[in-house]
């Protein structure tokens, strides 16, 4: 059975992922398409650790689910943008796999948190 991640370990985590998309971001090829595509995916990417960091911090119990909502859909649209990336050849499949990989998990743990959280609630 896997560990569950404490508020300091996904921190880190989070923070990690927006490294490796911003480090991926720079190494992308330039063009207008590019260029937004590269815009959008760092804002979707950056804000998953800052919105889950705001979650942390919620008022009430309501605001943090709330607030991890808003981390789900920021992990999803990431998971867009990376796939994107794929699916119009700007980058590698096998280079990105990591990252969408990553992605998906982030989208599957926000979702069962806030499931979860709605549940006990």
């Amino acid at each position: 059975m896997e560990k569950r991640m404490n508020r300091e370990e996904m921190y880190e985590r989070t923070m990690q992922f927006s490294v490796r998309v911003v480090r991926m971001v720079k190494s992308m090829p330039r063009g207008i398409a590019e260029d937004v595509i590269a815009k959008q995916l760092t804002k979707s990417a950056t804000s998953i650790g800052a919105n889950y960091r705001e979650a942390c911090h919620g008022k009430s119990p309501a605001d943090f689910v709330s607030k991890l909502k808003i981390c789900e859909g920021e992990a999803d649209e990431t998971l867009y943008w990376l796939q994107l990336l794929v699916n119009t050849d700007v980058m590698k499949a096998c280079k990105m796999q990591a990252l969408i990989d990553e992605a998906r998990e982030f989208v599957a743990m926000f979702t069962a948190g806030t499931k979860s959280l709605k549940f006990n609630s």
